[in-house]
């Protein structure tokens, strides 16, 4: 079954090196029950533990059922664990916040069975616990524990089953009762090899192995060694490793994913704090994109309202010297002007337009608004046709009739929840008719629905008493003719008025598709530097993760080094932390989706701002937090993969 070929075993403490086992050389057949004593330092714990796979030989060979497993790597080393021994150990090493049945069922699970409570049923049936298989460890007795410890050493039918010391923790009857249970195990055909310092306890073994500083002193047949019952047929190992080395199924993942919640749950508050970083980080990124979208929406509607393909020519101020004189001190613009500009052929459309301010009143309200007079193109223009009645007509305007278009602000505070059309205002103490509403644009720079809108031969000649209009809003054709247009424009005003050519002070035409666009780049620059000041803290966050799951590691030493012990790999451990850090990450991830959005909804409501909730950004952050969740845990899942396990077993 074993065979050892001088092998020796050194530890280097750093300032000594110890020589554990000196060229040791050993044969143990199936179906014996050995016991290895010694006095403490003897070396005995060194040979069980190398015969057992938990550690390797510094030099020498170890041959597995005739075949040398001495390169094998540490994967291959917990499959064969895994399929082929099983431990007892002295200090039993159940994982408190597993009951009896999944403590014995946890070798299976490496084994890649999802069915393992059948199996661990009748293994702790085996040991006389069939009525503790829901109890905790702390739950049961010294003798208990021990008893499901070897009923997890023997679920997945080991040939070797490997005792450290089992009776080392327990009392004279529990001692009887797990001596008498591995003597039944070896007469079933179970190889049977135990360290013990009692010589009491290995008198009941068939073959007796002293140790002395690192070597066999004796080895002797303590009785007739009987009949080993019937075997079953050997696996080879290669086919052994062949058929389980690259296994990675739904048994572990979902063990996985439970003592993951398991040890979260059982940390509340560590929990909790450990995902707040990433639940404020999250809801940070979504309430600042919220902000950022909102922005952004209110400055595009808000533009929208200077219309498409728009320019806005405008007379210019002069300066002498450090003094610049008033917008159309030198030129002035006409109405004329607007009626030649319509006639180019990049031109859709044109509206002139005044403006000023003035007292409104309806009945014994009144307001101060905002006055424009306007064209009958003006609505259009502007995206300013009317929700309710109508814009006023070419004909109104050219009779200086007086009606009015009002904004919804000068509804609310002159009619409340009355229907204006049709009612009469006073501008200025001139009675108007008011014939539409304007659609609702919000506040950008100032609230534009505070207007009032009146054809510009009545606000020119009656309202305002002026004698050139303020601009003219020109729509051009298409986009690709704005350019063309603009040149058209300038040629046409310094025409008709007699301005040299190179004067670029006398008046402006505006781009008003370019200022859209600055604005719009202003608001993108706006959300993407909120998105990484929100971003940071999901770093944060993810530092915070990767700290605590750095303790977790620390804290669960032993642990992982009996899911070593029964057959976890390296991945399988490294798999079992990443869970664990992306769940963290994840819960902190839902539980910002929900703070952000909250967030965003009060900032609307008391702050009446304009916010947007981005479906894209919640589904972003959730995926950035699981990957923060992957990558701040890799490195402590790492450091977990990479221990050895019987140092990890000895850990204190």
């Amino acid at each position: 079954m074993i065979e050892l070929r001088n092998v020796s075993k050194i530890y280097d403490t750093g300032k000594v090196q110890v020589r554990a086992l000196a060229n040791v050389s050993l044969r143990i057949e199936e179906g014996e029950f050995v016991a290895i004593m010694g006095h403490s330092g003897s070396g005995k714990s060194t040979m069980l533990n190398i015969l057992g796979l938990l550690d390797k030989p510094e030099s020498g060979s170890y041959c597995l059922m005739g075949e040398d497993i001495t390169g094998l790597d540490d994967d291959d080393l917990s499959l064969l664990r895994n399929r082929i021994a099983g431990f007892v150990f002295q200090q039993f090493n159940l994982l408190p916040r597993m009951n009896s049945t999944e403590n014995v069922g946890l070798p299976m699970v490496y084994a890649g069975r999802r069915d393992y409570r059948g199996e661990a049923a009748e293994r702790l049936r085996q040991v006389m616990l069939s009525h503790r298989e829901g109890h905790y460890p702390n739950e049961l007795s010294g003798g208990e524990q021990q008893r499901v410890a070897i009923a997890r050493a023997l679920v997945n039918r080991p040939m070797i089953l490997f005792a450290d010391e089992p009776t080392g923790n327990l009392d004279t009857r529990s001692e009887a009762e797990i001596m008498g249970l591995l003597e039944d195990l070896n007469n079933s055909g179970i190889t049977v090899i135990m360290v013990t310092h009692e010589n009491e306890i290995a008198r009941r073994a068939k073959r007796i192995i002293t140790m002395r500083d690192g070597a066999i002193i004796s080895d002797r047949t303590a009785g007739k060694k009987k009949k080993a019952a019937a075997r079953r047929e050997r696996l080879s190992i290669n086919k052994i490793l062949e058929r389980e080395r690259s296994s990675f199924g739904t048994a572990e993942f979902i063990d996985f994913l439970r003592q993951a919640v398991s040890s979260i749950v059982s940390h509340k508050l560590r929990s909790m704090l450990s995902i707040l970083g990433i639940l404020i980080g999250v809801a940070a990124v979504i309430s600042m994109i919220a902000i950022g979208e909102g922005a952004k929406d209110s400055i595009t509607q808000s533009l929208s309202s200077l219309g498409s393909n728009t320019l806005s020519v405008r007379p210019g101020s002069f300066r002498r010297g450090p003094v610049a004189l008033e917008s159309g001190a030198v030129t002035r613009i006409t109405m004329e002007d607007a009626d030649a500009m319509s006639r180019l052929d990049a031109v859709r459309r044109v509206s002139p337009m005044v403006s000023g301010r003035a007292q409104v009143v309806y009945g014994s309200n009144n307001w101060n608004t905002q006055i424009y007079g306007a064209g009958v193109e003006y609505a259009r223009i502007k995206s300013a046709v009317p929700i309710s009645g109508r814009f006023f007509t070419d004909l109104e305007l050219r009779s200086r009739q007086k009606v009015a278009v009002v904004g919804a602000t000068v509804v609310k505070n002159l009619f409340g929840t009355r229907n204006p059309v049709g009612q009469t205002i006073k501008i200025n103490r001139i009675n108007f008719k008011v014939i539409g509403i304007l659609p609702v644009k919000g506040v950008s720079f100032h609230d534009q629905d505070d207007v009032a809108v009146i054809p510009i031969t009545t606000a020119m000649y009656r309202v305002l008493g002026k004698e050139y209009v303020d601009a003219i809003d020109v729509e051009i054709r298409d986009p690709s003719m704005i350019d063309d247009a603009i040149t058209s424009i300038r040629e046409l005003i310094i025409s008709r008025h007699r301005l040299r050519p190179d004067d670029e002070e006398s008046f402006s035409v505006r781009d008003m598709s370019e200022m859209r666009e600055m604005m719009s780049q202003t608001t993108g620059t706006m959300s993407t530097l909120l998105g990484i000041v929100a971003a940071i803290s999901l770093i944060v966050g993810g530092i915070g993760i990767m700290n605590i799951m750095l303790v977790s590691v620390k804290e669960r030493i032993k642990e992982i080094g009996l899911r070593k012990a029964i057959g976890a790999r390296r991945r399988d451990i490294l798999v079992q932390f990443l869970i664990e850090s992306s769940l963290l990450t994840l819960a902190g991830g839902l539980f910002g989706i929900i703070l952000g959005t909250s967030i965003s909804f009060l900032i609307s409501i008391f702050a009446q701002w304009s916010v947007k909730i981005s479906v894209s950004a919640i589904i972003l952050s959730t995926f950035v937090s699981v990957l923060i969740g992957i990558g701040f845990g890799l490195w402590p899942a790492v450091q977990a993969s990479r221990l050895n396990p019987i140092d990890a077993l000895r850990w204190e």
